[in-house]
């Protein structure tokens, strides 16, 4: 079992960061591949960054290649998606994710944990 608090979200003006951070419990976290989604209103849930265990492998979205990071430590239990360069489009829900699938074509199925979410904001 794997439970998975988020935070960092927040207000802010297109062109600017954010850093989410996703705090992990449970002993087998570093075994996982981490993930970050995230749903705007009236759109499905949306894959946005993966990284295997050791973040040797890390896999994006299009829409956020070159302005996101993801980043984990194992050691803290922790993962983070460093957000910079935001748009308006950037605006939803984000949720982070533990499951075993690595790859571009991974989806929300393929995560068997789940966040509560954190809200991000960007104003134009």
């Amino acid at each position: 079992q794997v439970q998975l608090v988020e935070s960092g979200g927040g207000l802010v003006q297109a062109g600017g960061s954010l850093r989410l951070s996703c705090a992990a419990s449970g002993r087998t976290f570093s075994t996982y591949t981490m993930g970050w989604f995230r749903q705007s209103p009236g759109k499905e849930r949306e894959f946005v960054a993966i990284s295997s265990w050791n973040t040797g492998t890390r896999y994006y979205a299009d829409s956020v290649k070159g302005r996101f990071t993801i980043a984990r430590d194992n050691a803290k239990k922790t993962v983070y998606l460093q957000m910079n360069s935001l748009k308006p489009e950037d605006t939803a829900v984000y949720y982070c994710a533990a499951g075993g699938c690595l790859g571009s074509g991974c989806s929300v199925p393929d995560f068997d944990y789940w966040g509560q979410g954190t809200q991000v904001t960007v104003s134009s």
